[in-house]
């Protein structure tokens, strides 16, 4: 994909800059004092998180139903755990879970709903005020409206990527990320006499979240 070759370049070319810059730090320290440098080589780090979701789920239904684009907004919390090194590049796994509200124009009402998310995360701090840059593939996810006018639909089997930048004062990152991601399962679990998978029903979710969260070194 190209967002993460894309990303892959920019990261590395923000870590050769902190790389630089904490040999530099490292030789003067070194030349003033007998005291060892605060960069550390590496350690593992847990990062729990507060999430805002505003976005969209574009669906082509099936008759007798239309086209929709179901509103998705709401507060979730999520979990990152993973390795650091040399305290700039960064990797990890990152869990969501979060209970919007689904408006749905199709169904012409709205209802909360479970959704979930799971991806592994590459990322790095970067040397200017704290600011820090990620990418997240989601390797699987789903959400779940409760019945809404007789409906009960869920959408699963989520695959996609997600950006994000933050900045990091002390011990909170003040956070925003862009979503861009797909529902390749459908399942209608309740609708009269339609149910079981539509395969051929695809959910594509694009969504801005805003977050804080508090990275903490183990």
């Amino acid at each position: 994909m190209k967002f993460i070759k894309t990303f892959a370049i920019a990261a590395t070319a923000l870590l050769v800059s902190h790389s630089a810059f904490a040999q530099d730090a490292t030789a003067t320290a070194s030349s003033s004092s007998d005291s060892s440098s605060d960069i550390k080589p590496g350690g593992m780090f847990i990062e729990p998180m507060l999430t805002y979701q505003s976005g969209h789920v574009d669906v082509s239904y099936p008759a007798p139903f239309n086209n929709s684009e179901e509103d998705l907004k709401g507060f979730g919390l999520g979990l990152r755990f993973g390795a650091h090194v040399w305290e700039s590049l960064f990797l990890g796994v990152d869990g969501r879970f979060s209970k919007p509200t689904y408006d749905s124009s199709a169904l012409g009402d709205s209802g909360s709903a479970d959704a979930y998310d799971a991806g592994v995360t590459l990322g790095v701090q970067t040397p200017l005020y704290g600011i820090r840059v990620w990418g997240t593939y989601i390797l699987t996810g789903a959400v779940d409206p409760e019945k809404i006018n007789n409906v009960d639909v869920k959408f699963s089997d989520l695959k996609g990527y997600r950006v994000g930048a933050g900045i990091y004062v002390k011990s909170v990152s003040l956070n925003l990320e862009y979503q861009d991601a797909t529902y390749d399962k459908t399942t209608i679990q309740e609708a009269g006499p339609l149910s079981g998978n539509l395969d051929s029903v695809e959910g594509k979710n694009k969504s801005y979240i805003l977050s804080v969260s508090f990275p903490v070194n183990l």
